[in-house]
Order: structure tokens, then sequence, then C-alpha cells
């Protein structure tokens, strides 16, 4: 049985709850605390995120007490705990006797005591304290009855990378580990340019500030070099969690699409992915913001459910203008979370505080107390949740796949490009837009991962590819998969190197000459080959198609005609290329034409603003609407939510959600796995 199941089988349900700091508060408040858990179907909280100093308030005096306390408390009221390692937060005593724990930044100055995850990742002195704190708390609480599961650090990395001296030859023994010797990295950085050329370890330095752009294969590098010094620190406090409780899962939490980190690389050495989700209340596409960051996540681990372990119930505080939610999107984001994979639906935090940097950010019980909106649609949730237990450790299968690289996004983000607004994340987030509006479920992928389960691959921005990446999307696409690819892929080799030709050349049956990024306010006619028209904008390649089918063509511009828009037969399989930004119309076009002709099909067909997940034998509807819906349903079935049997349609009310047991039948218009791609009927562009 794998670690993530262990806690499932240990709950039985999906959990639910929040981060939990005991320590903020009095004692006497304890028990008031697990009365309200209780009574709002709480049956998992974080423990200890930043206790260290209540724990060990003095160098090797340790004050477990009071968390013994807190454990035993749970245990009794049936509550289990997510017992986190407070390494996050390096007490004031270890910084006033080694400040060279605090980490420095690029310019020089070191960062001072007074906030959270002021450490050097890199630092021997941190990593000892560390340690031994983590051997401690392993020792002590392996076999106690409240724990389910370990929590380290919290939202890796502290800095993005640390530039002081221990940094500093840390990254040489890296880099010598991943070269082997100067001669390779010096070929790799490219360091005849501008004379960078290394003759010693010892003149390495993590990129500072310098005159001009820095070599950008060093600035990926020093990316990749930061990740891993902080995956050092994880893997080091996991290892050392696992030798005490061997069975009990180990995780630390993600923060969604973040840049900083490789998250294929991290999810790897754990036993379960957690989400850290805060989507803008009131942002107009937030639920495809956070539906996007969900596929993520479950996709991690293969399709493995995931942990979504803190979210808001309300306001933040990190935010300009810090908007209460509506009244009925904390549920409606809670379910589209389980619908997406998680196996949970968890709040930063239980009680919101009373001081501190967060106090005003919101809480499952809210400064208003019990007598509030918040605390009863909290508690309301928590009964709807229980009812989805059949839910839990089930999948979302995908047909679609799109390329998420982060190696490739730090690399197209760097200064010295064609165009400093390239931005991966938007689109990423562009192309996935269509697929959500039209209910088609999405899996994200590594460029060099296994792709023969899809029918369509969707590739944003991929400046960046290894040769074996490149080679891997081309044999799909040989073996009879459909393929849409956006502009500036295929650019640079894995050390950020031009390729002659482009990567994908062949695949796309295309020459590209030159890049032309578009200005602000420019943009193009492109003459579809129906006859229509539209307008092109911030991009644009000038291409040759050699063997490639224009599908879109300039009009006007620097280079006169030519195309804009490709497709090409290659093997079995079909290739997009999308040379320019198109507007949402021409693009949902691109994109829902290609999984048409892929034989993907929609989850259902339901009203616009209304998504359609399946999860295993179940159907969540979820209406992002501010009206109320009808929507067809394929057979009798039964809402798990209210129990009420539906047939031929149900009613969904503004922002409502039903979660239909449907068994094992496909939904309809499905095409199975092993059929052929029939091409038939295609999607709405509405």
């Amino acid at each position: 049985m794998l670690r993530d199941d262990a806690l499932r089988e240990r709950l039985g349900r999906l959990a639910y709850g929040g981060d939990y700091n005991p320590e903020q508060w009095p004692e006497k408040t304890w028990a008031e605390d697990v009365e309200l858990m209780r009574e709002a179907g709480v049956n998992l909280v974080t423990v200890g995120v930043f206790s260290w100093a209540a724990l060990e308030p003095e160098p090797g005096r340790y004050t477990f007490d009071w968390l013994d306390r807190v454990l035993d408390l749970l245990a009794a009221n049936g509550i289990a705990a997510d017992l986190a390692t407070p390494t996050a937060a390096p007490p004031a005593w270890m910084i006033a006797a080694r400040p060279e724990v605090l980490p420095v930044l690029a310019d020089g100055s070191r960062l001072t005591f007074g906030a959270r995850q002021h450490y050097c990742a890199s630092s021997p002195v941190y990593r000892a304290g560390a340690a031994t704190l983590v051997e401690r708390l392993a020792a002590r609480y392996a076999g106690h009855p409240a724990l389910a599961m370990w929590h380290v650090g919290n939202e890796y990395p502290g800095v993005d990378g640390c530039h002081c001296a221990v940094s500093a030859e840390h990254f040489r023994r890296w880099l010598a580990d991943r070269y082997g010797d100067l001669d390779a990295l010096n070929e790799a950085w490219g360091t005849a340019f501008w004379g960078q050329r290394y003759g010693s370890w010892e003149e390495i330095n993590p990129p500072g500030p310098v005159l001009g752009d820095p070599n950008p294969a060093q600035m990926v590098d020093f990316r990749r070099f930061n990740g891993d010094a902080s995956l050092e620190c994880f893997t080091a406090e996991r290892d050392i969690l696992r030798r005490f409780t061997p069975d009990v899962p180990v995780t630390t939490n993600f923060m969604a699409s973040y840049k900083l980190l490789d998250y294929w690389r991290w999810a790897a050495e754990e036993d379960v992915v957690a989400l850290d989700a805060y989507p803008d209340a009131r942002d107009p596409i937030g639920q495809v913001r956070a539906a996007m960051n969900f596929d993520l996540m479950r996709s991690l681990r293969g399709g493995r459910p995931f942990i979504l372990m803190e979210s808001a119930t309300g306001p933040m505080n990190s935010r300009r203008r810090n908007s209460a939610r509506p009244p009925g999107q904390l549920r409606l984001r809670s379910h589209q979370a389980v619908a997406r994979g998680s196996d949970s639906v968890m709040f930063f935090q239980w009680r919101a505080s009373r001081f501190g940097a967060e106090k005003f950010f919101s809480a499952m019980v809210p400064h208003a107390g019990t007598d509030s909106r918040i605390w009863r649609e909290v508690r309301e949730l928590g009964a709807e949740l229980r009812d989805l237990a059949p839910v839990a450790g089930s999948r979302v299968d995908a047909d679609v796949a799109m390329v998420w690289d982060w190696r490739s996004w730090w690399a197209l983000e760097l200064r010295g490009r064609p165009s400093t607004d390239l931005a991966f994340h938007d689109q990423a987030l562009a192309h996935y837009l269509p697929l959500w509006r039209a209910n088609v479920p999405v899996a994200m992928v590594a460029p060099d991962a296994d792709l023969s389960g899809y029918r369509l691959l969707v590739v944003p921005n991929l400046y960046l590819v290894s040769d074996a990446a490149a080679t891997n999307i081309a044999r799909f696409v040989e073996d009879g998969g459909h393929l849409v690819m956006s502009y500036f892929s295929g650019v640079v080799d894995e050390h950020d190197r031009i390729r002659r030709p482009n990567a994908f050349q062949d695949l796309l049956g295309v020459r590209i000459e030159e890049f032309n990024p578009l200005q602000v306010e420019e943009a193009l006619t492109l003459r579809w080959s129906d006859g229509s028209e539209s307008t092109a904008s911030d991009w644009q390649d000038l291409m040759r198609a050699e063997g490639a089918q224009a599908l879109a063509s300039f009009t006007d511009g620097l280079f006169g005609p030519c195309p804009a828009v490709t497709r090409n037969a290659y093997g079995r399989g079909t290739a997009t290329y999308v040379g320019t930004g198109l507007d949402d119309t021409r693009l949902r076009q691109v994109v829902l034409d290609a999984a048409s002709a892929a034989g993907v099909r929609p989850t259902a067909n339901v009203p616009e603003g209304v998504e359609a997940v399946r999860r295993g034998d179940h159907l969540f509807l979820l209406n992002h609407t501010g009206e109320e819906v009808t929507v067809a349903v394929p057979r009798p079935c039964v809402d798990l939510l209210t129990g009420t049997r539906h047939e031929g349609e149900l009613r969904l009310e503004p922002l409502g959600v039903a979660v239909l047991s449907v068994g094992q039948i496909r939904p309809e218009g499905a095409v199975p796995r092993s059929a052929p791609s029939t091409g038939a009927r295609n999607f709405p562009h509405q």
C-alpha cells in the first residue's frame, strides 16, 4: 500500500480542516477548538508549522509538553494531525548566535530576523539544528494515535537564491557534480562570449549584479541549484521521519504554478502532493486559474489525488484590496478542488490570529466567531464533504495533455530575449482556457514524459528543450497524436544554446527565419483558409512552409503575405503551429478543432459557465455563473450532496454544485481510448 493510500484509509473519507496554531492561544481555548472542530466535521489539522521557538526556546532545551497535550486532545476527539517540522522559522536565539544562517540577497545585503523562512538552505548550522529538532519530534511522536501525516517545512524556498559564501561553495560543488570538469561547464555556458571563460572552480560565484545582462546559462543553472539546495533540506528531514515512522506519509506544501521550483523533481521525493491555493475571489477567471493549478497538482504524481493543504475562507492580506468572498463561492471552489483530484479541503487557518502579520487573514473561525456567515459556510461544507467519501481516492482521466516545463519557463523569461513580455504562465492559461470552457479534462506533463495515453498534446512556449524531449514530442505525433504548439518553441537546448535548425522544424513542416515581436499597439491582419479575417498581436514568425498547410496567413506587416498558422501531417499524426498571438476566439477555434480531430470529447454538454468534471464514477457539475441553469443528465442518477434522484435534467442555483453518481457509463458522446479517432462532432466555438 502506498503511503498516500494509508492516509486515506486512516481518515476513511475526504480530509477537512486547516492549520491549527494552539501556541498562539491560551490553553483554555483548546477545548473549545476541538469542540468546534467536531461540530464542523474537521478530521485533520496541520499542527506546529512555525513552532520551533515554542518547542526549543533555548539551544538544547525542549518543551514538548504543550504539544503532547494538544495531540492527546486531538486524538481523544477523533481528529488526526498533519504534524509539521517547524523548520521554516529558525528561532531568534539561533540567529543571534549564528547570524550567518540568514540568507544574503543578490545585492549583497543580508536579511534580518523578524518574519519567516529566514535561512540559507546551504547553511550547515541551519541544517544541523533542523535535523536535531526533527529527530526529537520523530522519536517522541512515532506511534502517537493522532499522527496521520508529516508536513516538512513550509512553502519552500525561503529566498530566491542565497548569495553567501557558503552558498557559493555549495554552488561550485553542485556544478562540479553536474559537469564533471571545467571544459564541459565552459562549453555549456558559452563562456567564450564576452571572455567569461573559467580556469578554476573557485572563480565561479552565484550570479550577482553585473553591467549588462548576466550569462543566461549560468542563471538557469543557479535556479536549478537553488531548488536542489532546498530539496536537500526537505529530503534530509523526510529521511529522518521515515526512519522512525516508515508508514506515515510525508509531504510539504506547494504554491500552485510557482515559478521558482521544479515541482516535477519535488513531487518525486514526497508521498503526496499538497497545494496552497489562493485565487482572487473577484478575478473573473479565478475559477479557471484554480482549475489549471488543480490539474497541475494532480498530474505531478501521475494522476494520483493531491491534498488541498491551504485555501482561504474569505479575504487574504496580500493584495492591494482584499475583498471578501461572495456568499457561496467558498463551497463552489472547495468542490471544484475535489472534482479535479483533491482528497481534502483545508484552510489557513483554523482560528483567525489576534496579532502578527496575518491577523487580517480569514480563517475557519473568524474574528466574528461562530455567529458569522463564514462559520456557517464552514460548518455546512464540512457536512457535505462527509457525504463525498465515495469520491476519495478516485481519479480524473484525461485525453489531453499540456506540456509544463519549469526549466524552459526560467530560461524564457530571462533578459535578452526578443521580447521581455513573453510570460509562460499567461501562455499556458490562454491555451488552457478553451479546454476548460469546453469541459475537456487536461493533464500536465513534462516534455520527456510518457505521452502514449493521450490524443492531443498542447505545447505553449517551450523555448528550451532537450534532444530527448524534442524526440519524445515528435514520436507522439508520428504515432498518431495531434499537437498544437505555439511560437518561440524549440529555440534553444537545455543549456540555452541556439539550435540550428529549430528542434521542431521537421515536425512542424515550417522553416522559421526571423522572430518579429510586435509592438504593444501593433496589430496585423490574418486571412484564414475559409476567407474570414482576424487580427494578430504580440508576435510574428517569419516562416516558410516546407510541407505544412497554411491555415491562416498574414496579409500585411513587415514581411508581407506569409504563413501564420499551419498544419502539418507527420507520420500518422498532425502538428498545428501557431506563429503569432491569436485573439481568444481564434485560439479557441484552433485548440478545439485539433481536439475534435483527435477524437477528444467534452465531459458533458452543459450551459456555458458550468464546469463539468468526471472523477471516477462521479460527475461534478459546478455553476460559476450568477444565474440558475438547467443541465441535462444522461440517465437517472442521484446527487450525493442532497440524495435527490434526477431524471432528464436538473437545476443548478447560482454558484450551485451537484455531484452525480454516474457509475461506469462513459459521458455522452465520449470515444473509447481504444477506438480510432473519427473527428466526429466539433466543439461549439462559443
